[in-house]
């Protein structure tokens, strides 16, 4: 099963994704991952990345489709695989369309004030680079790090500006390819306002998993 995780900063869609992957024991792909392993590798492709990563700029989605590509025809890609934060815009879900075909587009909604919450209340401790949420996953003395005791700080990203920033982002250039699947037949819609659990449940009994 070849399937995409759509919506907004916040919406869940890593946490889903990586649960779907799990289950159906098949890889979670990402951009971001993909740029590391290449760079890492110091394949042709990754040091490119590198180079324009380094200067500041904006990977174009010409090399970020070929990366993709190579990503998707590995062996363990074979039997279908979830894609997370790709694509971001139609050029990218059309180039993604002649790369491969997608059996499913599930979109995560969720309501500006939920997105809000939970970007903003998230905390890391830049010691060990845990994650806490000052609602769902509070850390034991408010704070501070439950494993070395460092006080937890807001990620840049994650601060009130940037998070409206971001949502805006989000709505003015991804936000159109709910449409987009929407006209070939392939969205399908879940409210992430509701647990994980909940939705890693929905969708499971959506697709017949």
């Amino acid at each position: 099963m070849k399937m995409l995780f759509l919506g907004p900063p916040g919406a869940g869609k890593g946490t889903i994704a990586a649960r779907i992957s799990t289950f159906l024991n098949i890889p979670h792909v990402s951009t971001g991952d993909i740029f590391r392993e290449n760079i890492n590798k110091k394949t042709p492709l990754g040091m490119k990345v590198k180079s324009i990563l380094d200067s500041g700029d904006l990977v174009s989605d010409e090399l970020t489709t070929k990366m993709l590509k190579t990503r998707l025809e590995s062996d363990d890609a074979a039997s279908g695989f979830v894609l997370d934060g790709f694509p971001r815009t139609i050029p990218q879900a059309e180039a993604l369309s002649k790369t491969s075909d997608i059996d499913h587009a599930i979109e995560l909604r969720c309501t500006e004030e939920v997105l809000i919450r939970r970007l903003t209340g998230r905390r890391i401790c830049s010691t060990c680079r845990r994650i806490y949420h000052v609602d769902s996953m509070p850390p034991k003395v408010e704070n501070l790090c439950d494993n070395d005791g460092t006080r937890l700080h807001i990620r840049e990203d994650d601060e009130l500006e940037s998070v409206k920033r971001r949502l805006a982002l989000y709505a003015e250039e991804t936000k159109p390819l709910s449409h987009w699947y929407e006209m070939r037949g392939l969205l399908r819609v879940v409210d992430g306002t509701r647990e994980a659990d909940v939705v890693f449940k929905e969708i499971r009994e959506m697709l017949g998993i």
